[in-house]
């Protein structure tokens, strides 16, 4: 016991947290963000990143960050509504916008802070949110910040969810919530059954594509784009930092709410911009994309290789519509004993437990990227292959 016993409880967590599996190492990476990366001196097959389009190490991407600072040095010095806005700022919400076929869009510190922003300035209390069951943890404490009532429907289910506004006629303002594509299963929301919802109900909608952007849509230009809902969808957050390879959030949409954000957005309004060389790297991300179809291309080829061999081979790969493939396990000390054979045998791809999925529903979520070749999905696998068949996994 400690001199005070203050902590002593946090200790007896963290005891319980490693005895049920559910302790998190994390792993500390000493190469740049690629196919393959630097762990403890050893070189492995790195399935673990969001980095879909391996734009996280691209020579111009990179370049581009080098004439940032170059041209407006480093740190914005202030909060974007004081003196933190510069023309970088404005250039890359300028091309973000016109990529996600918006009215307009405003940029944030992370995707995290985009969605605490957007509910918070969007519904308050007195007003309902009506939420996936699965959508992301930001989405989650966004609602709860806002303090609006939130009601969860059941997940990808338009029917529950047309019921749960069917049960509701007290309220003030509502807005319907969903991720686009949900990042540890990997389906796709239907989000044209969900707008239809809405409308029907004059209700705002708003989408998280965080894992859209870059993925779906023509051009990656993400869910919206993919059912081909421009103009139906009230507002988009997103993240830079998955297929744009870099960091920071979006908010795309209706221009009134972008004004709106500018006003009451509270990160927006108290803490610091994205950096210059941030920017400046994610308009050229912006770039790349709006050029050529080839890095979306080869990142679907890759998933697909991967998906329908790991299938043949008798994984488990759930339900995923996506480029995300899970493999499901069940419990999560075998999934944390799968990931720590992967790794041995060279291959970085993490174990998820709970909390982030459901008890039960542990598994290795696998992330592919454009940055791979055929000869690495092959590699990979084969290593999968040989750990699943010695523990038992497939025969």
């Amino acid at each position: 016991m400690t001199q005070d016993g203050r902590t002593d409880w946090l200790q007896a967590e963290i005891d319980n947290l490693k005895a049920a599996g559910l302790y998190n190492h994390i792993r500390t990476i000493d190469s740049p963000m690629d196919a393959w990366v630097t762990i403890d001196g050893r070189r492995l097959l790195n399935f673990c990143a969001n980095n879909y389009l391996g734009l996280a190490n691209h020579p111009r991407v990179r370049q581009a960050a080098q004439r940032g600072i170059d041209d407006y040095g480093v740190g914005p010095g202030a909060v974007r509504s004081i003196a933190g806005t510069t023309s970088l700022h404005a250039t890359l919400e300028q091309k973000l916008a016109e990529f996600k076929h918006a009215e307009a869009c405003l940029t944030f510190q992370s995707g995290f802070t985009a969605n605490l922003a957007t509910i918070a300035a969007l519904v308050g209390p007195g007003d309902l949110i009506f939420s996936d069951e699965l959508n992301h943890a930001s989405i989650i404490d966004g609602c709860r910040l806002s303090r609006a009532e939130t009601i969860r429907y059941r997940h990808n289910d338009t029917d529950d969810l047309r019921q749960k506004i069917a049960a509701r006629a007290d309220y003030k303002r509502r807005l319907i919530i969903t991720d686009g594509v949900f990042s540890m299963d990997g389906d796709i929301a239907p989000l044209d059954q969900i707008a239809a919802v809405a409308e029907e109900h004059g209700i705002m909608l708003m989408v998280d594509d965080a894992h859209g952007e870059g993925v779906l849509g023509h051009g990656g230009r993400g869910i919206v784009d993919h059912f081909g809902l421009h103009g139906r969808v009230d507002v988009e957050v997103g993240t830079l930092s998955k297929a744009f390879g870099v960091v920071g959030g979006l908010v795309a949409g209706k221009a009134v709410i972008i004004d709106w954000l500018r006003q009451r957005g509270r990160p927006f309004l108290f803490s610091s911009a994205m950096t210059a060389p941030d920017a400046a790297a994610c308009i050229e991300a912006v770039t790349i994309l709006g050029e050529s179809t080839e890095l979306i291309d080869r990142l679907w080829a890759n998933a697909e290789l991967f998906r329908r061999e790991m299938q043949a081979m008798g994984f488990n790969t759930g339900s995923s519509q996506t480029p995300i493939v899970p493999v499901m396990l069940g419990e999560a000390k075998l999934a944390q004993q799968f990931s720590r054979r992967l790794f041995e045998e060279g291959v970085f791809a993490m174990a998820i437990g709970y909390p982030t999925v459901a008890q039960g529903k542990a598994r290795i979520r696998v992330m592919n990227s454009a940055a791979h070749n055929p000869g690495d999905i092959e590699i990979a696998l084969e290593t999968f292959g040989r750990v699943g068949r010695e523990l038992g996994v497939i025969a």
